[in-house]
């Protein structure tokens, strides 16, 4: 784009696609650009990826974006990369080392949601192991120490052929810089890190615990090992090295020596592109940064909220030092499955078919049919708040396990109150059904934050989730929360670009970056009065369902 001289670039590796944006110097998205990443389900509850598709996609999303905003690569001032926390394995070589019971190497990544760590991620939190008191409690199979555990019992032949192991955040800035450095958000959350500690080598931030991973049996994973996992932590948003390497720069299509930052979670990259927007005045200050959640909505779903001090929350996940925002402890809520779910319902159901050709002819996605079948309905039926059109249908939204608060990969989804017939409107119900479930399920994080020592009282949210007006409504409705919606729709790509433009001098720190960048686009308030006591009593019934699905256990 003729005149632009400054701008950044944000990379963000989700769970289905890597996708690259340019950003200008006050913010403004000026071009994106996506690819698709393979997937292999080589049986139930494994999901690998491999990490040279995953940089292919990457390379050529960041080519295409660059060349669709018109700039010159000397214009990009810096590059910041976000990713799923999925685990990647490399050889001596540099090479993938297979994950995967096929042996194939190209299998080199597990995948965040990837379950098959479950018997692991239960020894160890048997442990009772006092860094446990800073991951909610407990471990849950999503995270490093479970599937590091499961590798070495279970694949011990690629275990004596790994040198290295990298949360995805970390192998992308690897592989761009050559840096073997590790993030502060990558390791305080998915590896037990203890970021708040003195650091007990030169050059990195905090420690690792050595006795815990002596205890599970890890021990040649710290001491002089500890290379494997990561001898220098820094905080995100830091400089690497020398910045792109020349291959790197090569193969993005970008200036070596453009500086790059140190890496985060994908998450965690949308709350910095939400929390420090303003609304209805300056942006926030420490303490008022304790009455706002980013929530952040895709596949899965996370509720990220920061505070002065620690916070230690049964089920929910941190407190993290300065795993998000420096200097402020962060506390993460999150649903396994929301975007999934909600898929999973629509596209499971005998009517999807019919559901996409009406779509399709309406030149509209399956999601905007569904509401506007919903609202038709609402007036045809004479139902009054509309929401109450799911009467009698409760869902229970652990099809995939509870993250937060119950953390409890154990549990299962429930639905109660189908009738005999599978109409359009029947799925346009139970979708709706669903939605609010899952809406139940963030009020439910939202409280229990609460009740110990938050005040939330505002929802900055991005994500896909945030495109579907029926989402949003259902959201404030039942949280009772303002619900406030970005300037940059691809907040997690903005929070990205914020981490290279961080070490590119431009910005003195990330928190000024976040308040130059980020700025509010809509804001939505709960409806309140009969949709909120319709509501209370449908979160009474989503409490009572995880009690009997308990009974249930019980008894059989």
């Amino acid at each position: 784009m003729p005149g632009v001289e400054r701008c950044y670039v944000g990379v963000d590796v989700g769970t289905a696609s890597a996708r690259a944006a340019v950003f200008d110097a006050h913010g403004r998205m000026l071009a994106s650009a996506s690819r698709p990443i393979q997937i292999w389900r080589p049986q139930a509850d494994f999901v690998e990826q491999s990490s040279d598709d995953i940089w292919a996609a990457v390379c050529a999303s960041v080519r295409e974006a660059v060349e669709a905003a018109g700039v010159d690569a000397l214009a990009v001032r810096g590059l910041g990369f976000d990713a799923t926390c999925s685990l990647v394995t490399l050889g001596a070589d540099g090479r993938p080392v297979s994950v995967s019971p096929s042996g194939c190497d190209e299998q080199n990544v597990i995948v965040w949601m990837d379950h098959r760590a479950v018997e692991q991620a239960e020894f160890i939190n048997a442990g009772g192991h006092d860094v446990l008191r800073y991951v909610g409690g407990r471990v849950s199979p999503e995270m490093q120490s479970p599937k590091l555990l499961w590798l070495k019992q279970r694949l011990p032949q690629s275990w004596r052929r790994a040198a290295r192991f990298f949360d995805l955040p970390d192998y992308l800035t690897f592989r761009a810089t050559g840096s073997e450095t590790r993030s502060l958000c990558s390791t305080v959350c998915k590896w037990a890190y203890l970021g708040h500690e003195p650091p007990e080598r030169p050059g990195s931030i905090g420690r690792w615990d050595a006795t815990f991973w002596r205890q599970i049996g890890l021990s040649d994973l710290v001491g002089e090992y500890v290379e494997r996992i990561g001898a220098v932590v820094r905080p995100m948003g830091e400089a690497l090295g020398n910045g792109l390497t020349d291959d790197a720069a090569m193969e993005l299509g970008l200036r070596a020596g453009t500086p790059v930052g140190v890496s985060i979670i994908d998450a965690h990259a949308g709350g910095l592109g939400v929390l420090g927007a303003p609304v209805h005045g300056p942006p926030p200050d420490a303490q008022a940064l304790e009455n706002r959640l980013a929530l952040i909505g895709g596949t899965s779903s996370c509720h990220m909220a920061v505070s002065r001090g620690p916070r230690f929350i049964p089920g929910v996940w941190g407190p993290y030092y300065s795993a998000m925002i420096p200097g402020m402890w962060l506390t993460e809520g999150g649903q396994s499955a929301t975007g999934a779910l909600i898929d999973h319902v629509i596209f499971s159901h005998r009517r999807s078919i019919e559901l996409e050709e009406t779509a399709k002819r309406g030149g509209k996605s399956v999601y905007d049919a569904l509401n506007e079948r919903l609202s038709a309905l609402a007036i045809e039926r004479g139902v009054s708040p509309p929401a109450a059109l799911s009467r009698g249908l409760h869902v229970l939204p652990y099809f995939h396990g509870n993250r937060s608060p119950r953390a409890d990969a154990s549990l299962r989804g429930m639905i109660s109150g189908l009738a005999l017939s599978d109409s359009l409107d029947d799925l346009a119900v139970l979708y709706l059904a669903t939605v609010q479930a899952i809406a139940h399920g963030t009020r439910h994080i939202i409280e229990t934050l609460n009740a110990h020592g938050y005040s939330i009282r505002t929802l900055l949210a991005c994500g896909g989730g945030t495109r579907n007006r029926v989402f949003l409504r259902e959201h404030a409705d039942i949280t009772g929360c303002t619900i406030v919606l970005p300037r940059e729709p691809e907040a997690v790509l903005l929070g990205s670009a914020i981490l290279g433009a961080v070490p590119s001098g431009d910005f003195q720190s990330i928190s000024s970056a976040m308040a130059a960048l980020t700025a509010t686009r809509e804001v939505i308030e709960p409806t309140g009065g009969e949709t909120r006591r319709y509501h209370d009593g449908r979160h009474r019934v989503f409490l009572r369902m995880y009690d009997d699905q308990m009974a249930y256990r019980s008894m059989s």
